[in-house]
């Protein structure tokens, strides 16, 4: 695959993927570009008369510019707050990744950019024997790592990176996303950080409260636009 895009994936679960992706799509559509967004993989939905839907994929989908229906946004959607590998299992499904591949190309045919974020961190799995990384790989996007920064975070973000590299993805940097405001010593760990991962965070994420307004993270996007666009 060759269209444009970003993955975005995580140091862990709950550390604000959604929340970095959803400032990034709107961050490049106030630029002027067709952006469109999928989270191929959520688990942790309601019913509604619509059918099953997921609030990161919706949050997703609001921030976007380019129309899709919500099965194509998100194909695979699993009603228990678990890890997505159990989820489909009970539900007898099988991820199949090929067909997520189908829906990117969709979607990458009427964009300039697509944003996918994945569940939980790099290694959850999603199947039998399959994980985000098998996702991430096959639509050969560069990814993005949100770090949650919180005790024990270094450790995390360098072993992501060092995973992602391994497997052959791209890392297209990373985004600090103040999780825990109490931490000790929180300057002192992004300059380690910074020096440990080869470069400065994209952006910086301050705490935000539930009921902070959507807010855009443009030079993290003018960042990632100018060092992948051909």
């Amino acid at each position: 695959m060759s269209a444009k895009g970003f993955f975005i994936t995580g140091t862990d679960t709950g550390v604000g993927k959604t929340v970095v992706a959803a400032a990034l799509v709107r961050s490049f559509v106030a630029t002027g570009l067709r952006t469109a967004v999928m989270k191929p993989v959520a688990s942790g939905s309601e019913r509604t008369s619509q059918g099953l839907r997921n609030e990161d994929a919706l949050s997703l989908m609001a921030a976007s510019n380019v129309a899709a229906s919500y099965e194509t946004v998100n194909p695979y959607c699993f009603e228990p707050a678990i890890s997505p590998h159990i989820a489909a299992e009970e539900a007898a499904i099988e991820v199949d990744i090929v067909q997520i591949q189908r829906n990117f190309a969709a979607l990458a045919a009427q964009s300039d950019w697509v944003v996918v974020e994945g569940a939980g961190g790099w290694l959850a799995p999603i199947g039998p024997s399959r994980s985000i990384r098998d996702l991430a790989l096959a639509l050969e996007l560069p990814v993005v790592v949100v770090v949650g920064v919180r005790l024990g975070c270094i450790n995390h973000a360098l072993l992501t990176r060092l995973a992602i590299e391994t497997h052959g993805a791209r890392f297209a940097g990373w985004i600090a996303n103040t999780i825990d405001p109490a931490m000790p010593r929180r300057a002192e760990n992004l300059e380690t950080l910074t020096r440990l991962l080869g470069k400065p965070p994209l952006t910086t994420v301050p705490l935000l409260s539930t009921s902070a307004p959507a807010f855009e993270l443009p030079a993290a996007a003018a960042q990632l636009i100018s060092a992948f666009t051909a």
